[in-house]
C-alpha cells in the first residue's frame, strides 16, 4: 500500500488498477472500474511553479510532459497521446540532455504554471451571506456573534454583501428576529429559494466570472415559494426516505428542479453556493445538494448555530493556518489520455461542460459526455472520482499505432484555476500506467490492485446509482461485485470453500465491502435524506483516505496493560478497564468501559498516586483533538460510557460477532441485531464464489 500513498504524495492520486486491464472485456472482468480519485490542488512544496506559459501539442492540446520523446538535435518532442511531432518554439532553443526544463524532468510528473502576461488588477472574492431571520433569538444570537467573527477573518479587499429572509426578502446590513407572527400550529414563513435566487441573480449582475461565494445560513424548512419542501402546517411532517422511495413526497421534485435551475445559472457566471444548515429538524439539504455539488460548494449540517461543529467550522472556512482550505474559484478541469482510453465520467463536485470529444465514453457515469468540467469552487482537499472505459478491443489488429512498443496508457489532467492569492494557474499532472492482457497477466493486476481506493470508487459508485436508478438494490449489487471479483483474483480448488484464500492485495476488500454494506451510504432509511444528502456530499469531495474511514471507521484501544493500540472494528474490543476511540469521520467517540467509568465519576484521576489513570484519560482526549483540529466540517465528539444511552454511536459500527444467540466475555458487550456477523458474510462469500 506505501507505494499507491507515494504516488498519491506525488501527483495527488490513488488508482483502483495500477496495472490496467488491456483490453475491454479484461475490464469488465475485473468488476471494480479502472478510476481514479485524484486531488487537483493536493499541496506539495516539491511541485515546480513555472513563471512561463505550457507548451501544447499542435494536434491533440496536451501539455508537454516528462513522458515526451524528445529530439535534442532536431528540436522536436513527439506527443505520447497522439504520436504529432512537434517543433519546440525558439525560446527553447538551449535545450539538451545536460539542459532540461522542468517540465520534462522524470521527478516533475506535476507542475503548476503561473500566468505572467498582464491580466490587469485581481478581483477581489465576493462573499454574499444570505441569512435565515426564521428563528428563536437565542440561535439568531449564536448566529450573529459566528458571522462577526467570520467577517473579521475575511481576507481584507473582500466585498461583502448581506442578504436576509423569512416571509420576505431583505438586501440589508442589519440582522433581526423576522417580524411576522408564527401560529402555535404552523411553521414560520421561510422563503429560502427566492432568497438564493436574489443572491445569484445580484452576483450575475455585480460581478459575473469573478470568484464569488453565496454563503447560506439555514435554521429551518422552506415553507414559502420555489424551493419549497413543506407546507406551513406542522400536521404535515418533512419528507422521509419512506416517502421519497413511494412517490408521496409532492413538492421534492418540483424543489429539485427549481435547485438544479439555480446550479445552471451559477455555473454559467463561475459562482459557489455553500450551505450551513443548523437546525433539529431537516432545512432541504436534499434539495439543495445539486446545487452545492455541482458549484463545488461547502456544507456543514450541525443541530444549532451554538453547536461547536458549526461554529469551528465557519471559523476554519476563513482561518490562515496549517489546516487552512487555501479556497479557490472559478476551476476548468480537463482529462486527456491514450486513445484506447475512453472517460465514463467524474463523480464530485463539478459540472461537465458537455464538450463532446472522442474521448467521451457512450456509457455515462455523474456529470460525463464531455472531457472538460467546470468546479467553480475547489480547494486543497476537493478530490474527484474519474471513471474510465477500457475500448481496446481483443485481437491482433487492436493494438494501436505507436503503441505496440510501449505497453502504457497516458493520462493528463489539467486544472486551471484562480488562485487564492488573486491570480490564474495551471496545474498539468501527466501519468503513466502499463496494461497487460489475457490470463498471464492476472497476478500483475493483482500486484497493483489499491484496496483503499477501490473502496473509495465502489462506495461513490453505490451512492450515485442509489441516487439515478429507480428500483436499484445496493446490497445485491455490492455483493455480486464482491463473489465476481473473489471468483476471478481468489486461490481456490472448485467447490471448496475450505481452499478459498485471497492474495494480501485484496485480502482487506471484503471487509470494507462488510463495512460498507452496513454505513449510512447504504443503509439509510436510518437517517433523514437531509443527512443521506450531506454524508453523500462529503464522501464525494473527499480523498482515499478519508473515505476509507467513512466506510470502515478505525478504533483505537487504550488501557493500564498496553499503549494505544489499534483493534478490530468489533463488539469484542470492548472491555470494563478499556477506553475506546473511535474514528467515522462525521464523529469521534471516546467510549469509557464500565470500570473506567465508574473510578472516572469517584474522581480518582484527580487523587494522589493515581496520576496513570489521569493520563489514560487524557491520551484518548488529546488523540481526539488532533483529529477535530485538522478535519473539515469539524466532527461531532461524544464522550459517553458503557451502557450509556450514546454507546449507540460507537455500538452501530462494530461487527455484531458477539449478539443476543451468542453470549458475551464478562465485561463485554453485546449487540442486539439480526444483522449477520463478518464471519458469516466471510462463509458465505466463500462458498459463492468457488462454484
Amino acid at each position: 500500500m506505501s507505494e499507491f500513498l507515494d504516488l498519491e504524495t506525488q501527483d495527488g492520486i490513488r488508482m483502483t488498477w495500477n496495472v490496467i486491464p488491456g483490453t475491454k472485456q479484461d475490464a469488465t472482468n475485473c468488476v471494480v472500474p479502472v478510476s481514479a480519485i485524484y486531488t487537483p490542488l493536493k499541496p506539495n512544496p516539491s511541485i515546480p511553479v513555472l513563471p512561463y506559459a505550457p507548451l501544447r501539442c499542435r494536434m491533440c492540446r496536451s501539455i508537454l510532459n516528462p513522458f515526451s520523446v524528445v529530439d535534442f538535435v532536431a528540436k522536436i518532442w513527439v506527443c505520447p497521446f497522439c504520436f504529432q511531432r512537434n517543433h519546440f518554439p525558439q525560446h527553447y532553443n538551449s535545450i539538451s540532455e545536460n539542459n532540461l526544463p522542468a517540465e520534462l524532468f522524470p521527478q516533475y510528473t506535476t507542475v503548476e504554471y503561473k500566468s505572467t502576461s498582464e491580466t490587469g488588477p485581481v478581483a477581489p472574492p465576493v462573499f454574499l451571506f444570505v441569512v435565515d431571520t426564521c428563528m428563536i433569538e437565542e440561535e439568531i444570537g449564536y448566529l450573529k456573534s459566528a458571522l462577526a467573527q467570520a467577517i473579521e477573518l475575511l481576507p481584507d479587499q473582500s466585498l461583502v454583501g448581506f442578504i436576509t429572509f423569512g416571509t420576505y426578502v431583505q438586501v440589508i446590513e442589519e440582522l433581526q428576529k423576522d417580524p411576522w407572527p408564527v401560529p402555535a400550529d404552523k411553521r414560520p414563513s421561510r422563503c429560502t429559494g427566492v432568497a438564493l435566487s436574489v443572491a445569484a441573480s445580484l452576483l450575475g449582475v455585480c460581478v459575473p466570472g469573478s470568484g464569488a461565494r453565496i454563503m447560506a445560513f439555514v435554521g429551518g424548512p422552506s415553507t414559502e415559494g420555489p424551493g419549497s419542501i413543506v407546507s406551513k402546517s406542522l400536521s404535515e411532517p418533512i419528507r422521509s426516505h419512506k416517502d421519497l422511495n413511494k412517490g408521496s413526497a409532492p413538492l421534492y421534485n418540483k424543489a429539485v428542479k427549481f435547485y438544479e435551475d439555480i446550479s445552471k445559472q451559477l455555473v454559467n457566471q463561475g459562482h459557489v453556493l455553500d450551505l450551513f444548515a443548523c437546525a433539529l429538524d431537516q432545512v432541504g439539504v436534499a434539495e439543495m445538494k445539486v446545487a452545492v455539488e455541482r458549484t463545488g460548494g461547502i456544507v456543514v449540517l450541525a443541530e444549532s448555530f451554538g453547536h461547536s461543529v458549526f461554529k469551528d467550522s465557519l471559523r476554519r472556512f476563513f482561518q490562515s493556518s496549517d489546516n487552512d482550505l487555501d479556497l479557490s474559484f472559478n476551476g476548468i478541469f480537463e482529462i486527456n489520455c491514450s486513445k484506447d482510453v475512453k472517460i465514463q465520467g467524474i463523480i464530485g463536485p463539478c459540472t461537465s461542460l458537455e464538450k463532446k470529444s472522442p474521448l467521451s465514453s457512450d456509457t455515462v457515469v455523474g456529470q460525463g459526455n464531455t472531457n472538460a468540467w467546470k468546479m467553480c469552487g475547489l480547494d486543497r482537499k476537493t478530490s474527484l472520482c474519474l471513471v474510465f472505459d477500457i475500448a481496446k478491443k481483443d485481437g491482433p489488429d487492436s493494438v494501436g499505432v505507436g503503441q505496440s512498443a510501449s505497453n502504457q496508457f497516458y493520462f493528463q489532467f489539467l486544472t486551471y484555476y484562480q488562485h487564492h492569492e488573486g491570480q490564474m494557474r495551471l496545474r498539468a499532472t501527466t501519468l503513466s500506467r502499463r496494461w497487460v492482457a489475457g490470463s498471464g497477466g492476472v497476478q500483475e493486476l493483482i500486484d497493483g490492485f489499491d484496496q483503499e481506493a477501490a473502496a473509495a470508487v465502489m462506495a461513490r459508485l453505490v451512492s450515485f446509482k442509489m441516487e439515478a436508478e429507480a428500483d436499484f438494490d445496493p446490497i445485491r449489487w455490492l455483493d455480486r461485485a464482491l463473489i465476481s471479483l473473489c471468483s476471478k483474483f481468489g486461490d481456490y480448488h472448485k467447490e471448496t470453500p475450505s481452499s478459498f484464500s485471497l492474495s494480501p492485495r485484496l485480502s482487506i476488500f471484503p471487509q470494507f465491502m462488510f463495512n460498507l454494506r452496513r454505513s449510512q451510504f447504504v443503509q439509510v432509511s436510518n437517517n433523514s435524506p437531509d443527512e443521506t444528502a450531506y454524508f453523500t456530499m462529503m464522501l464525494n469531495t473527499e480523498n482515499v483516505s478519508n473515505a476509507v474511514v467513512m466506510i470502515q471507521p478505525s478504533l483505537i484501544s487504550y488501557s493500564f496493560q498496553s499503549g494505544p493500540e489499534p483493534v478490530l472494528l468489533d463488539v469484542t474490543a470492548i472491555a470494563a478497564d478499556r477506553i475506546l476511540l473511535l474514528d467515522s469521520y462525521f464523529t469521534v467517540v471516546i467510549f469509557h468501559g464500565i470500570t473506567i467509568a465508574q473510578w472516572r465519576k469517584a474522581g480518582y484521576q484527580y487523587q494522589e498516586g493515581h496520576e496513570s489513570f489521569a493520563q489514560l484519560l487524557q491520551a484518548p482526549q488529546e488523540e481526539a483533538d488532533a483529529i477535530i483540529k485538522e478535519r473539515f466540517p469539524v466532527p461531532r465528539l461524544v464522550v459517553c460510557d458503557q451502557y450509556g444511552s450514546q454507546a449507540r454511536f460507537l455500538l452501530a459500527k462494530l461487527n455484531p460477532s458477539v449478539s443476543y444467540d451468542n453470549p458475551p466475555a464478562p465485561g463485554g458487550d453485546v449487540i442486539f441485531t439480526d444483522d449477520v456477523s463478518f464471519q458469516v458474510f466471510m462463509d458465505h462469500l466463500q462458498r459463492l464464489a468457488v462454484h
